[in-house]
Order: C-alpha cells, then structure tokens, then sequence
C-alpha cells in the first residue's frame, strides 16, 4: 500500500478527531475516503479540518464527488459493501492494476431468488400474562408502551403507537381533545413504573385525560433477561401512590385472588380473578378521569426458571387434549395465546396437542369452549426408557467411530446458527466459541435477537480463526458460511440466512421438525411449506449438502424432553466435521456453562450416533412413533370411516353412509371413466362421515369413557394421578360475566362413570327422548347432515362434467365447520352462506 502512495488511518476516538496526527496523515494526498457506519461524524469532521488548507485533499465517504450514493449510511459496512466502494474509488487512480476483475465474487447480485414466504415473529411466550392482560374490550384501543407488551401490536388487539419510557399516555392527553374517542388503555410495566412511568401517571392526572393505565405487574423486568425492578415494588405501593396522586379508582385482576387475603390494600380497591378482565376493564372504560388496573400475574419465563431452582410454586397439574374429541376449530389458541399449543395431523384431520416441555401451566387454554381439555392432577412426566441411558453407555457406543478431521484454520471458520428465541440459540454459539477459547484460538459470537428471543427468529453468527487476530469482523459475510445449524427451518430458510449460504461449499445440518410460527395460534390452518423450504434450502447448497434431523422427535424418546433438541444438532453437526473444536474443549464448554450439564452432554452425544450411525441410534430406542398413516385409497377411507360410524351409532347408520358414498362413486366414475381417481367422492367421503357423526353429549362421553384415552394419558404420565374435565353442559352452564359465551365447569374424576352411563344412550340419539337434541346446536347440526346427505343424493344422479368443480366446492365446505357452541355455530353461519352462493351461482 505504501508503494501504491496509499495510507490507512484508524482513529481511537470518533469525536472530536485529534488534529495532529489527522494533519500528519492528510499531509500530501490528493483523496481520502471516509468508511463508517451510520452518519457521517467523522467525514464532516474531517472536511471541515481540512476545507481552509490550500493542499487539501478530496474527501469521499457517504457520496462520490459527482453526489452519487458510495458508502451506505444504512446498515452495516460489512466488507461485501466495502469492497465495491473501494475499487469505484481507486479504479480512476490505479487504471493498471484492473481493479475490477479483482472484485470478490461474494460482492455480486445475490442470484438466489425469490424466498419462500415464511416468516417467524417475536411473540408472548407459552403462558405469558400478557397473553391475557394485553386484551382490550370491544371498541377500545390500547396504546403501547416500552417493555415485552409492545408486541400487542402486531396480535391484532386494537394495540398502537410506541410511546418512550416516561411517555406513556402523554400523547392520548393531547391527541384526545381533537378525536371523538373519548378513552384509550394505556399499557405499563411494572419496571417502566419504578422507572418513569409514574411520571406519566401524574402528568394524565393533570390533564384530566380519560385514560386507564393498565400496570402489568409481571415482577421482573422481562424483556432483557428477567432482572428484578430496580428497587422495592410491590401492588400495595403502586396502589398507594396512583391514588394519592389523583387516580379516580383503582383494581387489582390477578390469577390468583385467594393470595391477596390479608394483603393490606388501599380502602375500596378490589380484587378480581382474570376471567372478569373483560368486565372489569369495561367499567374503568366508563369511569371519567384516570383509572388505574394493576395486572399481577408472574412472568412465564420467571415462573419456568423459578420452579427449575425449587424457588416458585410447582402445580401438580398439566392440561391434555382427547385428540377424538377435538375438532381442531383453534379456539383454545384464540382464547390462551400460547404457543404450547402445537398441531396434531390425524386420519381425522388437522387437531391439536399440548407440548409438555414448553408448557408454563398457565391452564388459559382451558377457556377454549372445548370439551377435549382434561387436566391430569398429581404423578408426573413419563420419561422414556431411553432417559435412563447413562453418559459411559453413550461414550461406548461411540468408541468406534472416529473424531473429524481437524480443521486447517488457513482462514477463519464460519458457522450460523438458526433458530427460535428462547430454545438455546445463542448458548450453542456461547459453548463453540469458549470451546475455541479454551484451545487458545480466536472465536467470536455476534447475536441477532433483541425481542427474538421470545420466540422469534435468532441468529448467531460465530467465528473461528487459529488467533484472535485473524478475525476482522463478527458478522459472516455473503456466501461465506461453511456450516449452517437449521434448528428450525423457517429461521434457516430467511433471507438473511440464505445470503451467508454457498452452492457446494456451505454444509447445512437442518432440522426436519415444523416448528408452528404464532400464525397458528389464531389460524387453525397455518402450516409451514415445509418441501418447498427444503427444496429452497437444497437449491441453494446443492442437495448432497442439506443433512437432515428430526432433532425434537429423537430428543424427546431418547431424552424425555423437546428442549435438548438444539445441543443435539450440534453434537450431529460436530461428528460431521462441521464444528472444529476438539471433544474435550467441547465438553468442558458445557461444563463451564453449568446448566443442565448431564443432559446436555448426553444429547451432545446422540447427535454424534445420529449422525456416525442411524441404526445405532434406533437399537437405543423405540422407533419414531408415527402420528397416523392416512387412507391410501378409497377403500380405505371409506372402511375406516364406517367403522368408526357403527361405533358412534350403529350397523345402519354406517350402511347408510357406504350406500351414499358408493353411489357418487359409481356416478364420479361413469362421468371420468373406470380408472377415475374420484377426488370428488374423497371428499364427499370424508365430509360425510364428519356430519354425520356430529359431536353430541352422547359421542363426547364415549370417547373420553374409550379406554384408548386412558392409555394414552398412561403413556404420558407416571404415579398416582386423577382427572377433571372441563365442560359447559347446556342444561347446566351459566353465561360469562358480561357475556353470552357459557362458562366451563369443572367436574372431577366422577365424571366418568357419568360417561360411562351416557355413552350407551346414544342410542336415544335423534329419537324425542333425545334431550339434548333439542337445542339450536343439536338442531342445527342435524339440519346441517340433512343437506349434505341430500347434497350426496343431488351429486350421484345429477354430476356431469360442466358441474363437477362445483360439485366439488359444495362437498368440501362441511371442512370449515368446526368446533363445539358458539364457536362451531359461527363456523357453520359462515358454510351455509357460501353453500347457498354456491347453489345460486
């Protein structure tokens, strides 16, 4: 560079630039360029340093002398951005070097394509108060605040703006003299409380602004890592001061009431259960002034490692689903927001399941006017045989595969990890970068998560080089990753993680496992296109660089917990040769880390089986259980789904519903031809069989009563445990307060000898001693089933070719129909509106 008549300049300090050493380095050249990130502090600085100097050189940074655009002020500089910018500026100085063709081939136009629309948004965690506390009655709107609530306002709760700490309901008290609203809420945490909030409180006060301030009392400050709030906070005090400072009434809504009895609290401040939020927020709605509801319920990451340490109260209570009885209408996922809630593909259709590992017992998810939830009190989680392997049988059956080779370290090593906030992301780029560390070499770890840690899309972006001073940057460069850890595929499949990828040079370890994104939790139908991001990611590496692992599957049988999912990827990726650090700076890593240190070695070590032998792996343990297998043919189908009517009735229903399918079977086939693949009577098969065989008071009871349900909840637990069940019997129900909806009773283990009595009276079923048959559900279904049987009719003597897509649409639309009351009721106004669209058109 010398040679060139170039010089490199590093200021210590971006402002002010100490001048005499700015002065000797600008001595004599004719241009200076200017790299730095964001705004230009110093390329001013250094203009006007050098602007009254009579040899002043040019000064080149955010633009090129003509004006146009050169270094970005956007974004990070990394050296894919740099590079171009360099030779636009040195290429008319140095024409003989041909600085061009020199370029980087990593600095082009990313010819990837378009990606696969999949998106993972940061979200409440699985039972997080604000699941519950964010909601607004109907007709109200809530403004957002600093903290973890802010992502309200992407969850479609009438949630707006972002006010700054200290700030919150300052714009409300201006904006409200100019609109026809007359109250908004106004979301706090307790920690923006101590900190400033309460400031905004007094200044709503002053401005007689009609305002209620919703403090959310969660007892940490949960966005950053769960710290304690910077000094002694408690309801009481909150309570104290808010009224002495003007507030016109305050409320406390809580999880728990019963632990407020004796807690002295402010005179006429009451204490409400959540499920009155609705009512309760209602009334302050109407009160003038401002009103102020504390919200105390514990933070659900708090709770979850609270109760790991023994310091928090650990309910012996989980919540199962009767997958029979679900109809996978999503309801529980409206009503409880969680993300435990996953999906459960069966021959019946899409239904739904609780995942154990993650579930926080928040029970909101029992709110869901579904009788499938049982909750199972007392015993405990089963673990698998397998848990019982110890880390020396591991170690055995490994001893005859070899170690990777080493790495050279020629040039650094690039790794990115890929995943969702809260499962370990960032502690697999932690362990490899101090397992490098305790080798001696040069190891970074750059982070992208801020509020992707609640369940978001995190990356790490981790680097290794033979000494630290062989890194230069934190962040991997374009199409510079040699390994990528797709922990989930999704994340693994964005465009920020596809730009690191190189055909036939990045190895990718991905995860087959769909991981729902918080789409699912209000769309009963969202899925992952889990084949079109594999063939995305393969087209991007080349296939025979794509390694795939249902990692969760394998962690749960072998390790009796999803959570060791991510260390198990690592430990695959590592006998891959895709980590290079050596096993023992590996294990002394994890160690160090000092959490669950046992597990996490021993799912290290299954990711090293899973990927040095696949049946060594399976003589470990069962077999992945297969969810179901759908009908492969007709025959099948129409099989499975008489049999199952004979159980729900009898032998003449189920010869009814045979009789109407053959007959459109015999018709689809006479208009397409012998060798027909008759989607239509496939369709017609399956939405026959689904309104035909209506959930009822009588099927409900049958199939909790099935003793196939009671060894499904044997399977799942261990110990001595007893069941309730969660119901809303229509003679028995009383409404919600404030609302039309009938409230869920709980009934204890009794109740199955209730199912046990009920069950058989299905033969009463559609008979006048029928007497749940007379409510407008029970009516409604039954006029539902008649129309599609005479649909089925109408299709095997009148469908020809001009009228079989319609035929079609008309014999899928019971699909959308489902759910129990209200909800199923909404779902069916919805199909028969389109049906009678259909029939006019």
């Amino acid at each position: 560079l010398e040679e060139l008549g170039i010089r490199i300049y590093k200021p210590g300090l971006t402002w002010p630039l100490e001048r005499t050493r700015l002065a000797a380095f600008a001595q004599g050249l004719a241009d200076i360029l200017v790299v730095e990130e964001k705004g230009a502090v110093i390329e001013e600085q250094v203009k006007n340093f050098l602007y009254n100097r009579p040899d002043r050189p040019r000064v080149q940074g955010k633009a090129d002398l003509s004006g146009q655009p050169l270094l970005s002020a956007l974004g990070e500089l990394r050296p894919s951005r740099i590079a171009p910018a360099l030779i636009r500026w040195l290429a008319p100085s140095l024409p003989h070097l041909n600085l061009a063709q020199h370029l980087p081939g990593f600095c082009k136009a990313d010819l990837q394509g378009d990606p696969v629309a999949a998106v993972r948004t940061p979200y409440f965690c699985s039972g997080c108060p604000h699941n519950t506390s964010t909601r607004v009655p109907e007709g109200s709107t809530a403004i957002a605040g600093i903290g973890c609530h802010f992502m309200a306002t992407w969850m479609k709760r009438d949630t707006v703006q972002l006010t700054q700490m200290g700030g919150e309901g300052v714009t409300w008290a201006a904006a409200s003299r100019f609109v026809g609203k007359k109250h908004v809420f106004q979301n706090l945490g307790d920690g923006t409380y101590f900190h400033s909030g309460s400031l905004a409180i007094r200044q709503a006060v002053a401005a007689r602004a009609n305002i209620t301030y919703k403090i959310l009392y969660n007892d940490a400050v949960a966005m950053t890592g769960g710290q304690p709030v910077d000094g002694k906070l408690s309801v009481p005090q909150i309570l104290q001061q808010v009224l002495s400072e003007g507030a016109a009434e305050a409320v406390v809504v809580t999880d728990y009431p019963e632990n407020y009895a004796g807690v002295p609290l402010p005179a006429g401040v009451p204490v409400h259960h959540r499920s009155e939020l609705d009512i309760v927020q209602r009334r302050l709605r109407d009160t003038p002034g401002v009103t102020v509801l504390v919200y105390d319920q514990t933070c659900a990451a708090e709770k979850r490692r609270r109760r790991k340490k023994k310091e928090y109260p650990d309910p012996a209570r989980r919540m199962v689903i009767n997958p029979e009885v679900c109809e996978g209408c999503g309801d529980c996922g409206v009503q409880s927001n969680c993300l435990s809630i996953l999906p459960l593909e069966t021959d019946l259709g899409r239904k739904r399941q609780i995942e154990q590992s993650s579930c926080n017992k928040d029970y909101s998810c029992v709110e869901g006017f579904c009788p499938s939830f049982v909750s199972v009190l007392g015993g405990g989680l089963r673990k698998p045989e397998a848990a019982k392997l110890e880390l020396a049988q591991l170690e055995a059956a490994l001893a005859n595969y070899p170690h990777p080779p080493r790495y050279s370290f020629d040039k650094p090593y690039e790794m990115l990890v890929a995943g969702v906030g809260g499962t370990g992301v960032v502690t697999l780029g932690a362990l490899v970068t101090m397992a490098a560390h305790l080798e001696g070499k040069g190891a970074s770890a750059l982070d992208f998560m801020g509020f992707a840690q609640k369940g978001g899309a995190v990356m790490s972006h981790v680097r290794l080089a033979a000494s630290p001073a062989a890194l230069n940057q934190v962040r991997i460069d374009l199409q510079q990753a040699d390994a990528v850890l797709a922990c989930d595929l999704v994340v693994g499949s964005m465009p920020d993680a596809l730009a690191v990828m190189r055909s036939g040079h990045t190895v990718v370890v991905a995860n087959e496992r769909e991981i729902p994104t918080a789409s699912f939790t209000q769309n009963p139908d969202a899925h992952n296109d889990m084949p079109a991001l594999f063939a995305q990611l393969r087209g991007v590496v080349g296939a025979p660089n794509v390694c795939t692992i249902d990692a969760q599957d394998v962690a749960t049988r072998l390790l009796g917990d999803s959570i060791a999912a991510n260390m198990l990827i690592l430990g695959y990726a590592w006998q891959r040769g895709l980590v290079p650090v050596t096993l023992t700076a590996m294990l002394r890593a994890i160690e160090l880390n000092n959490v669950a240190i046992d597990m996490n070695k021993k799912a290290f070590f299954i990711g090293r089986l899973a990927a040095a032998d696949e049946r060594a792996l399976a003589n470990l343990a069962p077999a992945k259980v297969v969810q179901f297998v759908p009908p492969a043919s007709l025959e099948e189908l129409i099989a499975s789904r008489s049999a199952r009517l004979e159980q729900y009735q009898d032998a003449a229903y189920a010869r009814r519903y045979v009789d109407l399918v053959r007959a459109v079977e015999a018709k689809e086939r006479a208009v397409d031809g012998a060798d027909s693949k008759t989607p239509l009577t496939k369709a017609l098969a399956r939405n026959l069989y689904k309104v035909m065989a209506y959930k009822d008071e009588y099927e409900v009871a049958r199939l909790h009563a099935d003793p196939a349900f009671r060894a499904q909840i044997d399977s799942q637990f261990a110990g001595e445990i007893r069941l309730q069940f969660h119901l809303a019997p229509p003679l028995l129900a009383r409404r919600k307060p404030g609302s039309d909806v009938p409230a869920k009773m709980t009934f204890g283990p009794w109740m199955l000898s209730a199912f046990r009595a009920l069950a058989p009276l299905k033969r009463l079923r559609g008979t006048p001693f029928d007497v749940f048959g007379y409510t407008a559900e029970r009516k409604r279904e039954r006029a539902w089933r008649d129309t599609y049987v005479a649909l089925a009719g109408e299709i095997a003597s009148h469908l020809d070719g001009s009228n079989k897509s319609r035929y079609q649409k008309l014999a899928n639309l019971p699909e959308q129909v489902r759910g129990f009351g209200h909800v199923k009721l909404r779902n069916l106004d919805q199909a028969q509106a389109q049906f009678a669209q259909l029939r006019a058109a």
